[in-house]
C-alpha cells in the first residue's frame, strides 16, 4: 500500500535531483517551462503571482525574457523558496511560504498569474474558491496561464479522487490536510471551473503528449 505523506515533507525530501526530474521525466516539460513564460507579459515592471512556484523552473525561463519582472511567489515547501531564493538574488522575487488557498493575494495587485505542474493535486471544491480570489487579484486585462497534466477521462478523475478517499481512510489520516496524491481532473472540468469563477475567453492554447495543456484564461475580454 502506498504510504501517502504531507504535501511539504514530500517535496522537501526530494529537493536533491527535483529540477532534474522535472526536466527529465515530466511530458513535455522540455517545451512547456519555455513556452508558458512567452505567454506572460514582457513589460518591464510586470506583477505576477506564481501559484506552487516550487524551485522556479518557469521563472528561470520568465526571468530570462524579463528580467524586470516583479514575482510574487507561493509554496508550501520551504525547502523549495530556499533554492528558488538562491537562484534569484538579483531579482525583484518576493516569496511567501504559505498554501495558497490560505494566502491574500489582494485585489487588482497582478499583471499575470501562472501555476505549472501543481493544481492537480486538489479537488474542483477547493479551486472555485481558489480561482474566484485568483481573479479578483488580477488588474484589468490579467491574464492566468496554467501548464499542468490532466485525467484522460471523466472515469479516470472520479478513480484518483476515489483511490486519495480510500488511501486516507485505510491509514487513518484526516480528510483537511494537504497529502501528496494526484489527483488531475479533465481539462474541460477546469476549463469549466475558471470560466464559473470570472474568467473569459478561456482556452487551450498547447498540448504536451496525451494529458498535459498549456491553458490561458483572461481575466476579462
Amino acid at each position: 500500500m502506498m504510504k501517502l505523506e504531507k504535501m511539504d515533507g514530500f517535496f522537501a525530501a526530494r529537493i536533491d535531483g527535483y529540477d532534474e526530474h522535472m526536466k527529465r521525466d515530466i511530458e513535455g516539460a522540455s517545451g512547456f517551462y519555455a513556452y508558458t513564460a512567452s505567454l506572460l507579459p514582457l513589460a518591464g515592471g510586470s506583477r505576477v503571482l506564481d501559484l506552487g512556484c516550487g524551485t522556479g523552473l518557469e521563472l528561470e525561463e520568465y526571468f530570462a525574457l524579463n528580467p524586470g519582472a516583479a514575482v510574487t511567489g507561493i509554496d508550501l515547501s520551504e525547502a523549495m523558496l530556499n533554492v528558488l531564493k538562491a537562484k534569484f538574488p538579483d531579482k525583484g522575487l518576493t516569496l511567501i511560504h504559505a498554501s495558497y488557498f490560505d494566502a491574500p493575494f489582494g485585489s487588482g495587485q497582478y499583471d499575470a498569474a501562472v501555476s505549472v505542474e501543481s493544481l492537480h493535486h486538489f479537488p474542483a471544491e477547493r479551486k472555485t474558491s481558489l480561482y474566484e480570489k485568483l481573479h479578483a487579484a488580477l488588474a484589468e486585462k490579467g491574464v492566468f496561464v496554467l501548464t499542468d497534466y490532466f485525467a484522460e477521462s471523466e472515469e479516470m478523475e472520479k478513480e484518483y479522487f476515489q483511490n486519495l478517499t480510500a488511501l486516507k481512510r485505510e491509514q487513518g489520516l484526516p480528510k483537511d490536510v494537504f497529502y501528496h496524491y494526484d489527483t488531475p481532473l479533465t481539462v474541460e472540468h477546469e476549463m469549466d471551473i475558471l470560466r464559473q469563477a470570472g474568467f473569459q475567453d478561456v482556452r487551450i492554447m498547447k498540448q504536451w503528449g496525451e494529458s498535459t495543456y498549456t491553458v490561458l484564461a483572461h481575466k476579462e475580454l
